[in-house]
């Protein structure tokens, strides 16, 4: 048992146990107090999965020659240069900056100033593969695709804004009309309203009336005002 690692094997007696050396399963000790210890017969295989094949190290005969205190502090001092390990240092790579997007041109005009700026920008660059007379890079000759296609599919596109714009012209026409009588039909509705509350309002009110109303006078205790019946103003 001195030939194997503190954590494969077990001398608590109420638990005395170790791997098997053939399928490398715990398996119990007998007689761990008795003068012989021997492995218990088990099977090889997996319970309820694989078939009951019968472990050659059963009955093997185990040599305690660690006694249970060598035992326990083999296991703490283990222990403790495991909590002492250090981890292991991360080193993180910086994350690299986000790539700057150029716009890509929209309309033949733009489609060329591109890529007459980077002629300019190629041919100052020393490298191999650059433009120059009738040879273009990759990128170039991009530029110089999409300057083709937006140039003879210009017209088109120029109808398409076109009638774009014309549709959204009669629609702002269309909600201009309709917010417009609207508000023509409510200020008419208002202007009805206040009519009627005028005629409702002259018929208790007045200027003789009002005077009357706010005069200040003072009257005998236990006598009735003359503002009574429906002449009162409300």
């Amino acid at each position: 048992m001195s030939a194997l690692k503190p954590h494969q094997y077990d001398l608590r007696p109420t638990c005395a146990s170790l791997i098997c050396p053939d399928c490398k399963t715990w398996c119990p000790i007998t007689g761990i107090q008795a003068k012989v210890q021997k492995l218990v017969p088990h099977h090889a295989g997996t319970a309820r999965e694989d078939k009951a094949i019968r472990c050659s190290g059963s009955n093997r005969r185990v040599i305690v020659d660690v006694t249970y205190e060598a035992w326990s502090r083999l296991l703490e001092t283990g222990s403790a240069e495991a909590n002492g390990r250090r981890s292991a240092r991360h080193h993180y790579k910086p994350l690299p900056a986000p790539a700057r997007m150029t716009p890509v041109p929209v309309n033949a005009a733009d489609a060329l100033t591109s890529y007459r700026e980077h002629l300019k920008k190629c041919r100052i660059n020393n490298a191999v593969d650059r433009c120059g007379g009738t040879r273009r890079c990759a990128d170039g000759a991009r530029l110089a695709a999409l300057y083709d296609q937006l140039q003879r599919t210009q017209p088109r596109r120029d109808r398409e804004h076109q009638e774009d714009a014309r549709v959204d012209a009669l629609l702002t026409r269309y909600r201009v009309a309709t917010a417009t009588k609207n508000s023509a039909a409510e200020w008419a509705k208002h202007r009805e309203d206040t009519l009627a509350v005028k005629k409702a309002t002259a018929k208790r009110s007045g200027t003789t009336v009002e005077e009357a109303n706010n005069a200040c006078r003072i009257r005998p205790a236990e006598t009735v005002s003359e503002f009574r019946g429906p002449g009162l103003p409300l």
